[in-house]
């Protein structure tokens, strides 16, 4: 399942191991989630995770980002036909558009507002967490 998920995200899951947040990024490391991404989210997540306050080994975070390059979708975006309120985050909807992701995952939906989504659906962590689950039982059923 393609997605595309925002910095708050993946510092929220390194940081909180056990909350919606940390099953994303366990989801992602073990596969069950394709991280779509481009040059300016791979640079956001750099600059981000090597803040000093979060005190995130460099180490760790070059192979946590290695790992998004190798099972990740890279891309080159499309450029939103209305802007977000915040041009940082144009890239993480602009990616989800291009490639057709399932959704974006963000804890701060309201920088996305829903006239500037161009249909595509932006999901809290933990509603992505409900969306999933009921996606992979309906799969499951239809498997049968």
């Amino acid at each position: 399942m393609k997605v595309v998920v925002d910095t708050n995200v993946i510092v929220s899951g390194l940081l909180s191991p056990f909350s919606a947040s940390g099953e994303i990024i366990r989801m992602a490391a073990s596969g069950d989630l394709i991280l779509c991404y481009d040059a300016r989210v791979l640079s956001e997540y750099t600059d981000v995770l090597n803040r000093p306050k979060f005190k995130f080994p460099h180490e760790l975070v070059a192979v946590f980002l290695d790992q998004i390059r190798n099972s990740g979708v890279a891309s080159s975006g499309i450029p939103l036909e209305l802007k977000l309120p915040d041009p940082d985050d144009e890239p993480f909807l602009e990616i989800a558009l291009s490639e057709k992701a399932v959704c974006l995952i963000t804890g701060n939906i309201r920088h996305f507002p829903p006239k500037c989504r161009n249909s595509m659906k932006v999901l809290s962590p933990s509603d992505f967490i409900i969306f999933y689950r009921k996606h992979i039982k309906a799969d499951n059923i239809h498997l049968k």
